[in-house]
């Protein structure tokens, strides 16, 4: 009896935009494929900052993995990837080896605290699902606190919401968070006036959004703020606490801070060994494979690839097309033919401030903005989102939040007690927070401002 030929085994690292659609050209090609992920859903990122801000619930924006990916050469795997063997060809996880004849890294990419990652437990980013609900979590408590509080000092310092960061997740979370506390729920605080909240963005770069040209960041912050946001420019961030943000010489009074500065690389880049770029990405050769293994690409957010003299930027779009084209160039490996170079069609990018307001740039040139920008954004992500059920839920969302300007999605679990500030009961009926009934109730208005003087 003739023993089948072992087929060619695919391992593919990651099931974000860059590994799904590696795992799904591959469908029908003559090779087994093994995705790994330690996440048993794929994530539709962009959105994210709308599950943080209470729009949209977390199962809108995800789809799990295997239902996907349904092909029968496909498997998919829970577990998280620790290192890469190049000598043996053997991915290392969390619950054993996993041999591959062709490796596909797609881990993504994390936060990045320029040295201090101290700041992370005060200062959380944006990439998963559990990031968004943490984030959620620290803005309605901060507005119950708020509630809550008597000393108008700490009650500005709960209604003070710093953004660290101006690119598109910095914007899209400073636009909301200002959209959310001076429309959406004002009525329904009644000790506090929430339209007084502060929402604060810091970019260390002279301009905002600075992948785009200048024309459509300027037009983003003059958006900003007019919804309200302070936006600050060149503006250094020195230090983060539990209690605020250091600026150089001032200090910013603020219980709530988000980060969206900078990402880094997937750890599991330093286990290859290769050339690294400063964001700890691997510099790919033109193929996108990682230079003297033709048997591993490395695509999306983890890879450093240069076209015309400047990056290919960590977007969405981009890690789709690398995904299709390295499906193509394995395929063309086990043809044992050459494999094709990358090439990026920048077909554009979109960065949304507020309700009616975005920016967009469409094949390098053209330039939309306002309604358009926005309604186009709209589109844009609803035809990206991955199932059909997720589509049209989304999209039935943010008709009902266009309309009433509401925000349901605001449920805050587990235990928050501590979190909050104290209360006792000074009379049947009558609670009251730091301090007597004397000293006075809920201020009808808040200080100017926390900020100190510059520290000598």
């Amino acid at each position: 009896m003739e023993n089948t030929p072992k087929r060619h085994q695919v391992v593919i690292v990651g099931a974000g935009f860059g590994g799904l659609q590696a795992a799904l050209k591959l469908k029908k090609a003559p090779v087994d494929v093994t995705v790994v992920d330690r996440y048993n859903h794929h994530l539709f990122q962009p959105l994210l900052y709308q599950v943080a801000t209470a729009v949209l619930s977390p199962g809108e924006i995800a789809a799990p993995i295997r239902s996907v990916l349904r092909g029968r050469n496909t498997t998919v795997l829970l577990a998280e990837a620790q290192s890469v063997d190049l000598r043996r060809k053997v991915l290392v996880c969390d619950g054993g080896d996993i041999a591959y004849d062709t490796l596909v890294l797609a881990a993504g990419a994390t936060h990045s605290y320029f040295g201090h990652p101290e700041w992370s437990q005060f200062a959380p980013g944006l990439k998963t699902i559990d990031d968004a609900r943490n984030i959620r979590e620290r803005v309605l408590l901060a507005l119950e606190a708020a509630e809550r509080e008597t000393d108008p000092v700490r009650q500005r310092e709960w209604l003070t919401f710093v953004i660290v960061g101006a690119g598109p997740t910095g914007v899209e979370l400073a636009g909301a968070l200002a959209h959310m506390t001076q429309h959406s729920l004002p009525k329904e605080f009644r000790r506090v006036d929430i339209t007084q909240a502060r929402v604060i963005l810091l970019e260390g770069l002279p301009r905002v959004l600075t992948a785009y040209p200048e024309e459509l960041s300027t037009r983003a912050r003059r958006d900003l703020e007019r919804l309200g946001v302070d936006v600050r420019t060149g503006t250094m961030v020195t230090g983060v606490d539990e209690l605020g943000v250091q600026v150089g010489e001032t200090r910013i009074a603020a219980r709530t801070v988000l980060w969206g500065a900078g990402v880094a690389a997937s750890p599991l880049a330093k286990t290859l060994g290769v050339p690294l770029d400063k964001a700890g990405r691997v510099k790919v050769e033109p193929t996108l494979a990682v230079p003297g293994h033709e048997d591993v690409f490395v695509i999306g957010d983890l890879a450093s690839v240069q076209q015309d003299g400047k990056p290919v930027p960590g977007i969405a779009p981009a890690a789709m097309q690398m995904g299709k084209h390295v499906a193509k160039n394995i395929r063309l490996r086990a043809e044992g033919r050459p494999l094709e170079p990358f090439h990026y069609l920048d077909k554009g990018s979109f960065a949304v401030i507020g309700r009616g307001s975005a920016i967009g740039l469409l094949f390098d040139k053209v330039r939309v903005r306002g309604w358009v920008a926005w309604s186009m954004w709209l589109g844009i992500h609803i035809a990206f989102l991955v199932g059909f059920r997720n589509k049209l839920v989304v999209l039935v969302d943010w008709a009902y939040t266009y309309l009433t300007k509401r925000r349901d999605v605001r449920l805050i679990t587990g235990l928050y007690a501590r979190k909050l500030p104290s209360m006792r009961r000074t009379a049947p009926g009558e609670l009251e927070a730091f301090g007597t009934k004397e000293e006075g109730t809920f201020p009808a208005r808040l200080p100017e401002s926390t900020e100190s003087a510059p520290l000598h």
